[in-house]
């Protein structure tokens, strides 16, 4: 049995915050929406879709009970297709299509659709707590610390500077203004309407691309006060890292992830299913996996996972034509390159999250269509998609174009 994406769509990326755009639009609202375009766009019988399966990684208030199931039912899908709520962190989007492309490939599923939402403007990050980070005894034997320090961890461990982090960033928002100004993302985007139809946001507006090393080295490092003072978190990253001597805080807004809302979606299938619909299945699904990996320093999963990967699909490194990795931060990129002995020219050649966001239960699946935009567009061959993911893990998957 095969597996074949046959459409990947997304919402624009909107401000996280109260003025952003897409703050009066509901997390069902933007689930909802994706889900009806890829019906629509395809022309499908909802009746043939086996599940929905939707990540979200603060699912309470309005992003719980289900968001998957309720998002089926407002997008007046059949009563029959089910719909199901995981997450994985920040790699929720992605691991919710490898898990509907598990379906596919078992014979389960025939047509599934995996994606992800987050409202991070109406339900705010971290919202749903959690004994990782609320109770003491867990905390203490985990060396929990938020994920800025363990970004800025792998900066001192692996010898990134703040120029490094920032270079990086610059460059991250070169490439998604050139990616929108090319109009490398239309394929997939879906504007986002009101209750009454009018389009409310069409593009991301999280970019910023007028930054420079100058603008950017004028910001003060988001978390050198939870380290240094109360409640003192390099302590602890020194205390599972006692080679480091101390801990350089080299990230801020500008090399860092944007907090933002939006939805995906992405239609998976056998061949069965596509010919009965007479669509060309887009890419061809050679491997999947997900990973554990230290939790303090969290973010370097995706090079364990990447090796892992490559192993169960029978390539090498040199097999792949283009990478994806999210920018959660810029050395957890900046490591992966390092790690995986990568051309910068090959990875993120479209930007990223530090320029356009990272709405975290969707932003795994939106990374994936990014992906098999740019295969379709350069004419490239395969593509490894990958996130780094809280608690210290990786979850990625392999692509071939077809």
């Amino acid at each position: 049995m095969e597996a074949y994406i046959y459409d990947a769509v997304r919402t624009p990326r909107g401000r996280g915050k109260v003025d952003g755009s897409l703050h009066e639009i509901t997390p069902i609202q933007l689930a909802t929406q994706v889900l009806e375009a890829v019906r629509d766009r395809n022309q499908i019988d909802t009746a043939d879709v086996d599940d929905v399966i939707l990540g979200c990684v603060s699912p309470v208030g309005e992003q719980g009970a289900d968001i998957a199931r309720v998002a089926v039912l407002n997008a007046d899908y059949a009563q029959t297709v089910p719909g199901v709520q995981i997450n994985r962190f920040c790699a929720s989007g992605l691991e919710a299509v490898n898990m509907a492309a598990a379906k596919v490939f078992s014979g389960e599923a025939m047509f599934a659709i995996g994606g992800g939402v987050e409202s991070m403007s109406r339900v705010p990050m971290a919202s749903d707590g959690g004994a990782w980070a609320m109770d003491p005894a867990v905390a203490y034997k985990t060396y929990f610390a938020p994920q800025g320090i363990g970004a800025d961890v792998i900066a001192t461990k692996f010898g990134i500077s703040r120029d490094d982090a920032d270079a990086y960033a610059v460059e991250s928002q070169q490439r998604a203004k050139q990616a929108w100004d090319e109009g490398r993302f239309k394929k997939s985007i879906v504007p986002v309407k009101d209750v009454i139809g009018q389009v409310v946001l069409d593009h991301d507006e999280h970019m910023r691309p007028d930054a420079t090393m100058q603008s950017l080295g004028a910001l003060k490092p988001s978390f050198a006060a939870l380290g240094e003072d109360m409640p003192g978190f390099d302590t602890v990253a020194l205390l599972r890292y006692p080679e480091l001597e101390k801990v350089n805080h080299v990230h801020h807004a500008g090399n860092s992830s944007g907090i933002v809302d939006g939805a995906a979606a992405v239609l998976v299938g056998n061949k069965d299913m596509g010919e009965k619909y007479g669509l060309k299945p887009r890419a061809k699904i050679k491997a999947m996996a997900s990973i554990g990996s230290e939790p303090l320093i969290m973010l370097t999963g995706p090079e364990f996972v990447a090796g892992k990967l490559l192993q169960r699909a029978g390539m090498t490194k040199d097999d792949i034509d283009l990478w994806e990795l999210n920018e959660a931060f810029a050395s957890v990129v900046l490591r992966y390159m390092q790690a995986m002995d990568l051309d910068h020219a090959k990875i993120n050649v479209n930007g990223g999250a530090i320029a356009m966001g990272h709405p975290l239960g969707a932003t795994g699946a939106m990374v994936l269509g990014t992906a098999l935009d740019e295969l379709e567009r350069s004419g490239k061959g395969t593509a490894l998609v990958n996130l780094c993911v809280g608690a210290g893990m990786g979850t990625g998957i392999v692509i071939e174009r077809i």
